[in-house]
This record gives structure tokens, sequence and C-alpha cells, in this order.
């Protein structure tokens, strides 16, 4: 990695969180201690739908967490970055189960990175206040991150254009309204030829189908195309530009998301080293035991710094955003599940049953691993990125 380009970004981004943006995260998470305890994760996770309407229709409406980083143009709260990733943040840590990832970070951010003024006002508006629920189609059959792998066309007609194909792993695809797709052009290979598609979730040609996973506080969901009628999204000439922007905004929530759940299993291996007494004494006062929860926060720590850099540099549009979105993609994904690895180590034989709740955290981090591309990818893409 080059020292140059860090020291470089480091003194143009000084990064520390405001007051302001402090108390909005306080707020946050007091609203998701009250919403989201365990009890209310297994509970929706069990369900098809996955998520309960009353508790996003609160979080829409008396937070306005859904449009927090949208433009006050389209509706929004008018924010950043930095914002949306301190609600992702402590949605990680709260293991929320809701289509937040999937309507406010992938497909708000597609229509603001794809879409044209018209497109933007008339879409952003209805997702900004939690009306309606969107998502962004990318991976395939094959898991697929990197786009140009995608093999979905886009035939144009008369009246817009038809997709025919499969998506797979769609975050809240079974539930969502509008679907925001990334498809090519006939004849077209790589990055050439992809564009981004809107659709009623709902129209002739469209099949949905609920996935199982490994991970069910996070649903995803197979959509097959078959002639679907679609509107372009934005300008044929952008071509993958818009995607490869959101994919890399997205990869930098999930981070943080995955930092606030990899705090709350640190938390939770460090309580429970306190409490746990064998041979008549707390395990917590074992070398061995400090040794790794030292360890655990010192990763942690590190990954924050990455997530939380990460953040800052997107906001200010630092030329280097997108190799910080892979780094901290990355670190985040191996420290999120080393952590959950750890945490069930320490709590023992407890760990590993399905009445102890280490094992949410452990699905997710493990999901997460791959959601938007694994740590080998995004360190491929940083490498080429920052040219080394």
């Amino acid at each position: 990695m080059s020292t140059s380009h860090q020291s470089t970004s480091a003194r143009r981004i000084p990064f520390a969180f405001t007051d302001e943006q402090e108390q909005f995260r306080s707020a946050v998470r007091r609203f998701l201690n009250d919403k989201s305890p365990t009890t209310e994760v297994r509970r929706l996770m069990a369900t098809a739908e996955g998520y309960d309407p009353a508790v996003w229709r609160q979080l829409s409406e008396d937070l306005a967490l859904p449009g927090i980083h949208v433009p006050e143009q389209y509706g929004g709260a008018g924010f950043g970055m930095v914002e949306l990733c301190i609600v992702t943040e402590e949605l990680g840590r709260a293991l929320l189960c809701a289509p937040y990832f999937s309507s406010a970070v992938l497909a708000a951010n597609a229509i603001l990175s794809a879409g044209t003024e018209a497109q933007k006002s008339a879409l952003l508006p209805e997702i900004a206040k939690g009306a309606r629920l969107a998502t962004l189609a990318v991976t395939e059959a094959d898991g697929n991150w990197d786009p140009a792998g995608i093999k979905v066309l886009a035939t144009p007609d008369s009246d817009g254009d038809r997709l025919d194909g499969v998506k797979s792993f769609v975050v809240d695809g079974h539930v969502a309204n509008l679907l925001i797709v990334a498809a090519r052009a006939p004849k077209t290979t790589g990055l050439k030829g992809l564009s981004l598609f809107t659709l009623d979730a709902n129209a002739a040609g469209v099949e949905r189908h609920l996935l199982e996973s490994m991970d069910p506080t996070r649903k995803i969901a197979r959509i097959d195309f078959r002639g679907a009628h679609a509107n372009l999204l934005g300008n044929l000439d952008d071509g993958a530009t818009p995607i490869l922007r959101t994919l890399d905004r997205a990869a930098i929530a999930l981070a943080n998301e995955m930092v606030g759940g990899a705090q709350t299993l640190l938390d939770s291996a460090v309580n429970y080293a306190k409490l746990r007494v064998q041979f008549g004494r707390t395990i917590g006062s074992f070398q061995a035991i400090k040794h790794k929860l030292a360890d655990m926060l010192l990763d942690l720590e590190l990954a924050k710094s990455a997530a939380y850099y990460a953040a800052q540099a997107a906001a200010a549009d630092d030329p280097e955003w997108p190799a910080l979105a892979s780094l901290a993609k990355a670190a985040a994904s191996e420290t999120y599940l080393h952590t959950a690895v750890e945490c069930i180590q320490i709590h023992g034989g407890i760990g590993f049953t399905w009445d102890n709740d280490t094992h949410l955290w452990f699905k997710r981090a493990k999901s997460s691993e791959v959601f938007l591309g694994q740590p080998s990818y995004h360190r491929e893409l940083l490498m080429q990125r920052w040219g080394v």
C-alpha cells in the first residue's frame, strides 16, 4: 500500500464526529434499543416479509432515516455520507430487521448517481420518506459483484427497454415496490454497454422468489425477467460509472454497519468474561482471555478507523474515496467475522446454542463477508485503484 496516498489524503481530511453527529447517533441508538431487542429480531427473521411496517413508518416519519443523505430538493434531510454511515453502524449494532440497506443505501444512491433531474424528482421523495421500498439488482446466479460479469440483457424497443435474464441475491427483492436493475445492451461485454433501468416490481414479465439463506435477518430474493418493460435510469453515455459509484458507496455503508455489529459482539464478550466464573475466578481474569479481548478491541478500532475515514472521504468527494471504500470493506469483513468467532469461543458451550444471541450476529457477519464482494475482491480493486 502506498504511504504517499495515505499521508496526502490524511492532510486533506482531518476526521472527527461533530457534537451534532454524536447527538444524532444517540437518538438513533435510543430508538433502536427500544424497537430492536433480540426478541424482536428473532420474531421478524422468522417471517417472510422480514420487517415490521409500523416500526418502518416510525423510523421514516419520526427520524427521517431513509432520506438522511438525500438532498432536500428531492425530499430528503440533506445530510451526507457520514450521517448515512452513522445510521448503518447503529443498525448493524442493533441488527434491525428492515429494508433500510436495500432502499436507502442501494436504491437511493443508484438514483442519485445515475438519474436525470426529472427522475430524481420523481423517484426520490417517496423513497426518502419511506413510503416506497426500492432495491438494486446487480448480482446473478454466480453471485459475482463485478459489474463486468452482468448478463441480463436490455433490448431497446419502441417505448423503453425489455429485460431478459435472472438476478439473484437481491436484498429485499421480495418486498420492494421499485426495482433498479443493472443490465447490458446486446452484443456488449465487460464494462461496455452497461446501464441501470427502473421498473415496477409487479410489472408483467417479473417473477420474484424469496430465497432461503444462512442469515434470515437480511432477506434476499431471486428475480426472473422475461421481456419485462423497463425505463433507462440516466443516460446511455454514463455506462458503468453510476453502477460502480453506487456499489462503492454501499461498500462504505456496509463497512460501517459491520463495525457496529462487531462492537455489539465485543461488548457481549467482555460482559460475559466479567460474569462467567471458572475455577473460582471470573474468566476475564485469565491472561488468555484478556489477550483475546485486547486483540479483538485492536482489530475493531482499526476497522472502525478505515470505515469512518472512507465515509468522510466520500462525503468530501476525495479522489481516492473509491479505493478507501474497498479498503474499508475488506478490513471490516474480516474483523466482523473474526470478532464473531472469538465471541462465540469466549461464551464457551452456550455460544454455540440457538438460545444464545451470538449466532444472530455471526450469521450477519458471514453474509456480510460476501455481500458486495469478498475481501479478496476488494483487495484486488484497492490495488488497481491505487496503481499497486
